[in-house]
C-alpha cells in the first residue's frame, strides 16, 4: 500500500527530497493548471509541464498518446518520476500512462478533489474508458505515495463537492453504519478533515484486505454497476452527469434491488432512498436509455459466466459481492427509481 499523507500541498517539497529521479514531469488538466499547479508550483524542483483536456470524456487512448509523447520527446527515462496533480481522471490516466511507459516508471497522486481524494487515493487503481465503457483498460500499480491537501476543496464548485460526497456516503453504506448516519447529518459542503480521514481509512482497511479485487473489494463497487451504466449512458447528453452523481443514482437503484431480494428492509430502502434524494434530487431518464443502461451493465468487470454480478448492501454499514442479479430485476431497479 502507498503511504498517505495529509498534508498541505506545500509539503511536497520535502516528500520529494528523500526520493532519486532523474527528471519529474508533472500531469495537469486545464483546470488544475490554472487553480491548484500554483499553489505548489513553487516547491518543485526543476519539472516538465503535461497538459491534458479535462473531462471524463478526455479519459481515453488519445490523451495517453499525448502523455507517452510528451515523456518521449523529454527523453524520460525509466527513473522519470510522474506526479499527478489532479482529479480521479488525472490520477487514473496519469498512473496508467506511468505503469506501461518503458514498462513502468514511478508515480505520486496529488488528488485536487473531494472524489479523488476518497476514492481514486486509495487501492492503485489505473485506467482509460475505451469503447463507451468505463475504466475498460487499466492496471493495478501504486503510486510512491498520496498526497491529500483538503485546502484544494477551495478550488471546487459545489457540484463537485456533492459528487465526491457520494463516495463517502458508499464507504458508510458498505462498511460503517455510524459514518453513514454521520455524513447524513452534516454539510457536504463543509467536510471535516477526520470525516476525510474515517472515509479513507474505511476503504484502505477493505483494500488492504483484498488488494486485487478478488473478493472482499468488490464492496466498494455498491452502487456502480448501474452507476457506471448511467454515467457512460449520458456521457454525451445535454446533460452528462459527473462520477459521483452517478453512483449516488446507481446506490439507489441498487439498494432497491436488495429490498427486492429481500437483503434490506423497506425502513433502510426508505432512509437510504431519502437521503440520497435530499442531497441529488431525482433523476428521470427517458424509457428509450434503459435498454442501453442494461447492455452497459453487461460490461461490468465484476460479472462471471455471462451473469450479472453485484455488490448489495445486507444492511446499512454491511455489503455482501458476486450475486447474481437477472436483467427484469434491474429493469424493474430503473423503472422503480429513475
Amino acid at each position: 500500500m502507498s503511504k498517505l499523507y495529509f498534508q498541505k500541498a506545500q509539503s511536497i517539497e520535502k516528500l520529494l527530497s528523500a526520493l532519486s529521479y532523474s527528471s519529474i514531469f508533472i500531469l495537469v488538466d486545464e483546470n488544475t493548471f490554472k487553480h491548484c499547479y500554483p499553489l505548489v508550483r513553487g516547491m518543485l524542483p526543476d519539472h516538465t509541464l503535461i497538459q491534458i483536456e479535462a473531462g471524463e470524456q478526455h479519459k481515453d487512448i488519445n490523451s495517453c498518446q499525448l502523455i507517452w509523447n510528451s515523456l518521449s520527446q523529454q527523453n524520460a527515462d525509466r527513473n522519470a518520476l510522474l506526479i499527478n496533480l489532479g482529479g480521479g481522471v488525472i490520477t487514473d490516466i496519469g498512473g496508467f500512462c506511468a505503469s506501461t511507459y518503458k514498462r513502468g516508471i514511478r508515480f505520486i497522486n496529488l488528488p485536487t478533489t473531494l472524489l479523488s481524494q476518497v476514492d481514486a487515493s486509495v487501492g492503485g487503481k489505473t485506467g482509460i474508458d475505451f469503447n463507451g465503457y468505463k475504466n475498460q483498460i487499466g492496471v493495478f500499480n501504486e503510486p510512491e505515495f498520496v498526497l491529500i491537501d483538503t485546502s484544494f476543496h477551495q478550488t471546487l464548485p459545489e457540484r463537485e463537492l456533492r459528487s465526491g460526497f457520494a463516495e463517502m456516503l458508499k464507504h458508510g453504506l458498505i462498511a460503517d453504519a455510524q459514518h453513514w448516519k454521520d455524513l447524513v447529518g452534516c454539510d457536504f459542503n463543509l467536510i471535516s478533515n477526520q470525516l476525510l480521514e474515517n472515509s479513507v481509512s474505511i476503504k484502505q482497511k477493505v483494500v488492504e484486505k483484498d488488494p486485487n479485487e478478488k473478493g472482499l473489494r468488490k464492496i466498494l463497487n455498491f452502487g456502480h454497476t448501474i452507476g457506471h451504466a448511467l454515467e457512460s449512458a449520458l456521457l454525451n447528453s445535454n446533460e452528462p452527469l459527473l462520477h459521483g452523481e452517478a453512483i449516488a443514482h446507481g446506490m439507489r437503484c441498487e439498494a432497491s434491488i436488495a429490498y427486492e431480494l429481500e437483503y434490506i428492509p423497506q425502513e433502510e430502502l426508505n432512509q437510504i432512498n431519502e437521503s440520497l434524494l435530499k442531497i441529488y434530487g431525482p433523476l428521470k431518464i427517458k424509457k428509450a436509455l434503459r435498454e442501453n443502461i442494461l447492455r452497459l451493465c453487461k460490461q461490468d468487470k465484476k460479472n462471471q459466466n455471462g451473469d450479472i454480478r453485484m455488490s448489495l448492501l445486507n444492511k446499512i454499514g454491511e455489503a455482501n459481492y458476486d450475486i447474481a442479479v437477472s436483467e427484469n430485476t434491474i429493469l424493474n431497479a430503473l423503472d422503480n427509481c429513475l
